[in-house]
């Protein structure tokens, strides 16, 4: 139990030292937590719940074109933000350039709503990807979790 001094022997030390793999770990492990919330593409949006939503795994492809609106007030394109008067007229050059390598068949406009939105301004938004040339339109929902749990009686 005690630590060997002087000139006694000099042999090796069978003990692992794990200080220095801890260190690297939590240096990753803050890396990771601060590099993490940069990674996600958008802005993030409660989305509505729907009990069968189609996955499409194209959403979130940086090449995808994702319109999302958090409330009533504002409108995102990617990350960026635009005014909903003026909306038809920047969609028709931001996704003229967004799909300028992709076949007409996978120009869909992916549009993310909160579940507090008014339905008046999803239509608006709808409308303003129409009137700048795209029909081919995808609104994005959350697959709603079915409650399991035991007990028998009813809903």
């Amino acid at each position: 139990m005690g630590m060997a001094v002087g000139s006694g022997e000099g042999g090796l030390v069978s003990d692992i030292n794990v200080t220095p793999m801890v260190d690297v770990m939590l240096v990753l492990l803050i890396i990771f937590m601060v590099i993490a919330p940069m990674l996600q593409s958008g802005v993030s949006v409660t989305l509505p719940k729907s009990k069968n939503p189609e996955t499409d795994p194209n959403i979130i492809k940086e090449t995808s074109a994702v319109i999302a609106v958090p409330d009533d007030v504002n409108v995102y394109f990617g990350r960026d933000k635009v005014s909903k008067e003026d909306l038809a007229n920047i969609l028709k050059d931001k996704l003229k350039e967004k799909f300028k390598d992709k076949p007409p068949n996978e120009q869909i406009v992916y549009i993310k709503s909160g579940v507090n939105v008014k339905y008046e301004t999803v239509v608006n938004v709808i409308n303003a990807v129409r009137d700048s040339g795209y029909d081919k339109i995808g609104l994005v929902a959350e697959k709603d979790k079915a409650k399991t749990g035991g007990g028998g009686g009813a809903p």
